[in-house]
């Protein structure tokens, strides 16, 4: 462990130098407009976008038949995002490895002004991991796509010259592990709570009120005259 410490301080070794000298030259290559767009992306737009994620997650949670449970999947996204960013500080701490770009002096296009401070694990990673794999616990669809986002904001973070992508991979590899290994404990405790919420005010926030003309409707289809239901031969028996 200490060996890998000081391999991290001392910058990572010839490879991850390596890989990002050569993906943050392609900047040089990219019109200054797109070069600044893709920063700003780096910086705050993919993980917006994670978070709008997040809110459509909680959207669909709330017309689940399993709603309670559902919408306490999607808040554990969220907490264990926040969790991991705070787990994140003493990791930093403990390894002050420096950014490529106060190692490298002079020899980065560095896009986005960035303070110096320490590099591994990349927060950006760590936050939008964490909520891609607690989204893939609720909707795998959602889920996948953060994932794809978590990706490419991985890239964005070598590409602008702040990180290593042993920075984003350690940001990753914090980011599932606080979802997954807390998962069970988190989830014992969350679906008590959003259940007893239905029994508040706070009802809507958990299950979307249900119009009684398309219940049971499938989406899309035509409403039909209301009959007499027959009663169930199930609850007759």
């Amino acid at each position: 462990m200490y060996g890998v410490v000081t391999l991290l301080a001392d910058g990572g070794g010839g490879l991850d130098w390596s890989v990002v000298s050569a993906v943050n030259g392609l900047a040089t290559s990219l019109p200054h407009a797109v070069d600044t767009a893709l920063a700003f992306l780096g910086e705050y737009g993919v993980p917006l976008g994670s978070v709008l994620l997040l809110l459509a997650a909680w959207a669909r949670a709330r017309r689940e038949k399993s709603a309670p449970v559902a919408v306490a999947g999607v808040l554990w996204a969220g907490l264990a995002a926040g969790l991991a960013l705070l787990l994140n500080v003493p990791v930093r701490a403990m390894v002050e490895r420096p950014r490529p770009f106060v190692a490298h002096p002079g020899q980065l296009d560095l896009l986005m002004s960035h303070q110096a401070n320490g590099s591994f694990a990349s927060d950006h990673a760590t936050f939008t991991m964490a909520l891609a794999v607690g989204l893939m616990l609720v909707n795998r669809r959602l889920g996948l796509v953060g994932i794809a986002l978590a990706f490419f904001e991985g890239f964005l973070r070598v590409f602008m010259g702040v990180h290593y992508p042993t920075d984003v991979l350690g940001g990753y590899a914090l980011g599932t592990a606080t979802v997954l290994l807390l998962a069970p404990v988190a989830m014992a405790v969350l679906t008590p709570f959003t259940h007893a919420l239905t029994r508040t005010a706070l009802a809507p926030a958990v299950s979307a009120p249900r119009s009684r003309g398309t219940r049971g409707r499938t989406p899309g289809a035509p409403l039909q005259p209301e009959t007499p239901e027959e009663p169930s031969q199930d609850l007759a028996a």
